[in-house]
């Protein structure tokens, strides 16, 4: 009984066929084939096997991989780095020139003489140390230097000025699920809040990255000036994109439970100072 059945599956498999192509009009054969049903499932699998290793291919080894979720981009990582280059050239270039201006203004006030006032050598005086005084600390200041940067570590404000101009606004309203906790490398504080509720900007600053991880889901970062950055993730969806500039309080996401490390509808919010971070609840309200 079961080899009856083998033999006729194996002449189905094997049984021809003749595909052709007729002229619509006047019934003349163009083309014809003969093809048996084994010859279209093989050839059907190789063309689908064919698509998927090309795809495979397209997306690995192109930059088209950049457009997918949870891949970074390369480019922007470099686009970074040469702003980074260019600002610290920048303020290079502005701190001479200070220098040079406050000198300008000293001869027009008469308190040094005019002569020999020359902008390179003036800069060269300034980099090199003629003095034969030795600036290095002694141990005690070196002490307190290291005391006085503990302090300083963790605090968004200095004694002279305030970093930001206004106190900052809270980014969302809702309920502490967890909280600030550096041992146990959770460097944030994660906020509950109705799915798509607005999340905005706690103070004025410029869009540094506006991507999908897939960790995190939907991410928006905000650099506020003074070594200051903050971070909203986990958002359903962006209404910011890299380069934008925000005010204090101007929506920038929706709540939302994307990606992989995310229990529930929720933001999770970083603040970071100096490139340290710090707890967000000892400078905002959530409640």
């Amino acid at each position: 009984m079961a080899k009856s059945k083998r033999k006729q599956l194996k002449k189905k498999l094997l049984h021809k066929y003749r595909l052709v192509v007729l002229n619509e009009d006047t019934f003349e054969e163009k083309v014809s084939f003969k093809l048996n049903r084994l010859n279209v499932f093989v050839f059907g699998t190789l063309i689908i096997l064919f698509l998927i290793a090309g795809t495979t291919v397209l997306i690995a080894f192109t930059p088209l991989r950049e457009y997918i979720p949870g891949y970074s981009s390369t480019k922007l990582k470099q686009d970074v780095a040469d702003l980074i280059y260019e600002v610290d050239s920048l303020e290079t270039k502005l701190t001479k020139n200070e220098i040079y201006y406050s000198t300008i203004q000293k001869v027009l006030k008469g308190e040094i003489e005019p002569t020999n006032i020359n902008r390179d050598s003036l800069f060269e005086a300034f980099e090199q140390d003629t003095t034969g005084i030795n600036l290095a600390p002694n141990k005690q200041d070196s002490l307190l230097r290291k005391e006085v940067a503990l302090e300083d570590k963790y605090s968004l404000f200095d004694s002279n000025k305030s970093k930001l101009n206004s106190v900052l606004f809270p980014p969302v309203r809702g309920i502490i699920s967890e909280g600030y906790n550096a041992k146990n490398k959770h460097f944030a504080i994660d906020v509950v809040a109705p799915k798509d509720s607005p999340v905005k900007a706690v103070a004025d600053g410029t869009v540094i990255f506006a991507e999908w991880s897939a960790e995190t889901g939907f991410v928006c970062i905000i650099e506020h000036g003074h070594g200051l950055i903050s971070a909203y993730k986990h958002n359903s969806s962006l209404t910011k994109k890299q380069g934008d500039l925000v005010k204090s309080g101007e929506v920038i996401a929706t709540i939302g439970n994307t990606g992989e490390l995310t229990t529930g509808p929720h933001l999770h919010f970083e603040l970071w100072n100096e490139g340290y971070p710090v707890n967000p609840l000892n400078y905002i309200d959530f409640e």
